[in-house]
Order: C-alpha cells, then sequence, then structure tokens
C-alpha cells in the first residue's frame, strides 16, 4: 500500500512544468550526487542535516522530498516537515526511481549557473518579445523556480552582467543565445536536457514566432501578436514578464496535451 505522502514519478511528471509543480528537495547525500550529479528539472539541492534551513527555505510551501533511493532520508525529512505544518511528500524510489522511467528529464548539475544570494541570476535586453519571455518561463519552471531576471539596454547586457554575476541570455556572441537558424529557447532545451515532446512542441512554435517563420507553425502568428500586445499594455518588462508566465503556462498545457482540440460553431462540433 502506497504510503499517504509519497508521490510517484508519474504523478510528479504531470505537476512539473506547471504552475501548481510543488518545490522539489534533493537531499541526497554528496557522495550519491557525485555519483550521479544530475537534478529532477526545477529541483535544488539542501543538505538533510540542516532541517531549520530547509523549514525556512521553503517558508510554508509544499514540497516533494528526494533522495537516491527514496527510503530513510526523505521519508524521515517529508515527515519532519510534515510535523511543522507542510505539505510535504517523498518521491517513489527517488532519484534512482526518476532515471529509471522513461521519458523523465534530467539536468545537468553542471550547466546550471552559480547562485547568487541563493538563486540564479540572468540578464537580457530590455522590452522583450517572445524569446526573452519564453526562456524565462522555462528557466523557473523546470530549472531554477526563484530565478532573477534583469532587463537593461542592450549596451550594457554584457556591463551588467560582468558586475553582478548575472547570466547574459538572448544576445550575440553569448552561449546562451541563438545558434544557427534556432532560437535562444532551443538552446536552454538542449543544454539543460530538456527535450521531451511537449517541450518541442513549444519550441517549433517559439522558433517561428521569433524568427519570422510563421509557415513553420500555424500557431506562431498568435504567439507573436500575443507578444507584442503584452509589450505595448505593459510599461514594466518585470510586469510583462509575470503576464507572460501565464501565457506560456497555457501554451505548455497546450502543448503538452491540448493540441489535437479544436472549436468549431455550434457548440458540439469542435
Amino acid at each position: 500500500m502506497a504510503a499517504p505522502n509519497e508521490i510517484t514519478v508519474s504523478q510528479l511528471l504531470r505537476l512539473i512544468g506547471t504552475p501548481v509543480c510543488p518545490a522539489i528537495v534533493d537531499i541526497s547525500i554528496d557522495p550519491d550526487f557525485a555519483e550521479d550529479p544530475f537534478f529532477i528539472p526545477g529541483a535544488f539541492r539542501h543538505p538533510h542535516t540542516d532541517f531549520p534551513g530547509l523549514v525556512e527555505r521553503l517558508d510554508g510551501e509544499a514540497c516533494v522530498v528526494v533522495c537516491q533511493k527514496g527510503i530513510k532520508l526523505s521519508q524521515g525529512m517529508a515527515a519532519l516537515l510534515r510535523s511543522k505544518g507542510i505539505q510535504a511528500e517523498f518521491l517513489q524510489g527517488g532519484n534512482y526511481g526518476w532515471r529509471a522511467h522513461e521519458g523523465s528529464p534530467r539536468v545537468p548539475a553542471k550547466i546550471i549557473p552559480n547562485d547568487v544570494d541563493g538563486r540564479t541570476l540572468w540578464v537580457t535586453r530590455h522590452r522583450p518579445k517572445i524569446d526573452r519571455i519564453a526562456c524565462p518561463w522555462l528557466i523557473r519552471r523546470f530549472v531554477d523556480r526563484q530565478a532573477n531576471f534583469l532587463f537593461v539596454s542592450p549596451a550594457e547586457v554584457t556591463g551588467v552582467a560582468e558586475r553582478y554575476g548575472a547570466v547574459p541570455f538572448d544576445v550575440e556572441n553569448t552561449f546562451w543565445s541563438h545558434r544557427g537558424d534556432t532560437c535562444t529557447f532551443d538552446t536552454m532545451l538542449e543544454e539543460f536536457g530538456l527535450r521531451t515532446p511537449a517541450l518541442d512542441r513549444l519550441a517549433q512554435v517559439v522558433r517561428a514566432a521569433d524568427t519570422n517563420r510563421h509557415g513553420d507553425a500555424p500557431e506562431a502568428a498568435g504567439l507573436l501578436a500575443l507578444s507584442v500586445g503584452l509589450s505595448r499594455q505593459y510599461k514594466n518588462d518585470l510586469d510583462q514578464l509575470e503576464a507572460g508566465m501565464a501565457m506560456y503556462d497555457a501554451l505548455y498545457r497546450w502543448a503538452r496535451d491540448g493540441q489535437g482540440e479544436g472549436h468549431d460553431w455550434p457548440g458540439g462540433k469542435g
């Protein structure tokens, strides 16, 4: 019988990438993580010996606790967190179970930038449209839910990155940028190991809209229209990003399990 505070790999897979996904806490011991240095998308590491620090870091947020095998470390931590009123579950099978499950993406730890004050820090050109909203959405939903983004004038991106330890993206001659005929969103999918059918489908739309090749995806023109509308609606780029997060949440659900649905009039025909 499954434990009441247990979550399966399949159940967690359905939550990752959505705004209702709980925090994912990897408390694997250092030797185990060094042997297999990959993250479940969106997970962060925290030592199992620092229970008070984890309680403070979660700040009441629901979480899934992960260890190597899903046995004593994660089950014990989940129980401790629940004793503090935090909705905590442990992942059935732990990282081993995740790794064995077909289609479960894994993010290489070495590709994630160093934290700045506890979160990754990114910088790009101001007045974003498509790639510069899609990429932050991807990072927050699949890499670092607490990631911070700076929008500055194009000429100052490199200087700001150097001064503040930020990672530049979607600017020329940087690692996180367009490659060939693909866009920065594609680069991030590749480097973060996030090639899934749903994200690849979404990438096709982002790429077509961002590179003005609307014939590659019929949805691209709509994405461009919405992106331009958001940029005209919001003067503050961070407010625009928050609004764009909801838009890409919806696009992701369409790409994952809604692309076959149509609509017609009168009702009942689509």
